[in-house]
Parts: structure tokens; C-alpha cells; sequence
């Protein structure tokens, strides 16, 4: 934050210095404003439809007057006049701007490569500066945003990039926010739109997140085996210690096995001549 203060001071005391020389147009510069003023003159009122301009509330206009910029910064919102001949005027919108970077391919740090595209919201914080520092400071921002987007998820594992995209997008804010303040530009967000792998690896994640939940499955029911032993063997041993607990549990199983609707065929025997026979055998 504070580089990015002392970045747009420095711009503004450069384009101050113009300012101060923007004053001293020369003894032809002076002749040149006299003979426009009185063009202005002997042609009113036609000449009010050419010197006079509008910009709207979004809107500033940066004015030139034989080269120079002119001091007092951009003009706007409202009427201004501009001069004929000698006085040029460029506009620029103040309005956020979104730009949506376009998908970039990248290595990453752990060798995977990945396409990863972006969205930029910025807008123009200084007119004067936007103009006067760089030829097209959307093209730059553009351009630098797409840099930027490549240098950063260089240094990020793949599973960084998937997870960690909040991060990601404060980073590049940073960093773009700082290299366009001389321009007059302020980021204000960077979000990351989508990170897309190519197939072969889909299918190589997607075969080991499979193996991985049939992993963890077979360990639940081998945990659930064990229990179920466990609760078994404990019934075993309370069952064995009474007999009329057998009876009940083998009159229960047959109650259960009638209620339902099918055609099995139970003969039930008391449990005195299953043992008698069983102590013969």
C-alpha cells in the first residue's frame, strides 16, 4: 500500500513539473493563442458548436494545448471548451472495467501442467496519468494481468492451485495493483475462474479417489466383521449359561422365519430330543 502511494506521488510531482512548463508555450505558442481566440471570435456563434464539449459523470477529459498538458488536470463532468487548432482532448471513463483473462497454460511446481483463467476488476484512478504514463493502459493492464496469473501459479503445487484460489487471488491483486499505479489504474479484485487439468489426469484422480473410497469401505466392514464377532461370541456365552435362553432365542428364529411370506417348511423339534439325540451320537 505505501509503495503504491509513493508510486502515484512520484507520477503526480512528474506530471506537476509538466504543469509548471506546460505555462511558458513560447512567443509562437502565445501567437498561435491569440489567433485562435480570435477565430472563436468572428465566427460566434457557430464556433460554440466546435470549442464546446461535454464529458459525463463517468467521463474525464484529458486536454492538450500544443503538446502540453494543461495544468489544473483532467476536465469534467460538464461543459469545457477546447480550443480549435491549437487544443486536442482525449477521453476516459472512470467506470470499473472488467477484464477476463484468458486461459493460460502452466507448469506447475510439482511438473503438472494446467489451465487456469482469471477475472480482473479494475478501474482508472487517475485520468491525467492513465493518458500521459502509457500508450494504452488497458492493453498494459491486460497483458500484465496474464504475466502475472503465469509467474504466480508457477510457484504453486497443483493441490495449492485447487484449494488455495482465495490466496492465489490476493497475490495477484497485489502484485498488479503496484506495477499500475503508475498508470493511474486501481485493482480493485481478482478472482480465479476455473482451473482446468487435462484428461489423462482427470482419469488417473478420479481412478485413485475410487480405489481410495473402496479402500476405506473394505476397512469399515472389516471393523464392522469385528464387532459383530465380538457381540456374537459375548451372546454365545450368556446364551450358554441358561437354557431356557436357547429355548427362547430358537422360538424367536422361528417366529421371525413364519412372519415372512415364503415357502419354506419348518418341522420344529423340542430341543430336549435334539440334545438327547446329539448325547448319543
Amino acid at each position: 500500500m505505501n509503495g503504491r502511494m509513493r508510486k502515484e506521488e512520484e507520477a503526480m510531482m512528474g506530471h506537476d513539473d509538466s504543469s509548471v512548463a506546460s505555462t511558458s508555450i513560447g512567443i509562437f505558442g502565445y501567437i498561435l493563442f491569440g489567433i485562435s481566440w480570435v477565430m472563436v471570435g468572428i465566427t460566434l456563434p457557430f464556433s460554440l458548436c466546435v470549442i464546446l464539449k461535454v464529458v459525463q459523470e463517468y467521463e474525464r477529459a484529458v486536454i492538450f494545448r500544443l503538446g502540453r498538458l494543461l495544468p489544473g488536470g483532467a476536465k469534467g463532468p460538464g461543459i469545457f471548451f477546447v480550443l480549435p487548432c491549437i487544443e486536442s482532448y482525449q477521453k476516459v471513463d472512470l467506470r470499473t472495467i472488467t477484464l477476463g483473462v484468458p486461459p493460460q497454460e502452466v507448469l506447475t511446481k510439482d511438473s503438472v501442467t494446467v489451465s487456469v483463467d482469471a477475472v480482473v476488476y479494475y478501474r482508472v484512478s487517475n485520468a491525467t496519468v492513465s493518458v500521459a504514463n502509457v500508450e494504452n493502459a488497458h492493453h498494459s493492464t491486460r497483458l500484465l494481468a496474464q504475466t502475472s496469473l503465469r509467474n504466480i501459479l508457477g510457484t504453486k503445487n497443483l493441490h495449492e492451485i485447487l484449494s488455495d484460489r482465495e490466496s492465489i487471488s490476493l497475490a495477484m491483486q497485489t502484485i498488479l495493483d503496484e506495477a499500475t499505479a503508475a498508470w493511474g489504474i486501481k485493482v480493485e479484485r481478482v478472482e480465479i475462474k476455473d482451473a482446468r487439468l487435462p484428461e489423462q489426469l482427470q482419469r488417473a484422480m478420479a481412478a485413485e479417489a475410487e480405489a481410495a473410497r473402496e479402500a476405506r469401505a473394505k476397512v469399515i466392514a472389516a471393523e464392522g466383521e469385528k464387532k459383530a464377532s465380538g457381540a456374537l461370541r459375548d451372546a454365545s456365552e450368556i446364551i450358554s449359561e441358561s437354557s431356557s435362553a436357547l429355548q427362547l432365542r430358537y422360538l424367536q428364529t422361528l417366529n421371525s422365519i413364519s412372519a415372512e411370506k415364503n415357502s419354506t417348511i419348518i418341522f420344529p423339534l423340542p430341543l430336549d430330543m435334539v440334545t438327547s439325540m446329539l448325547g448319543r451320537g
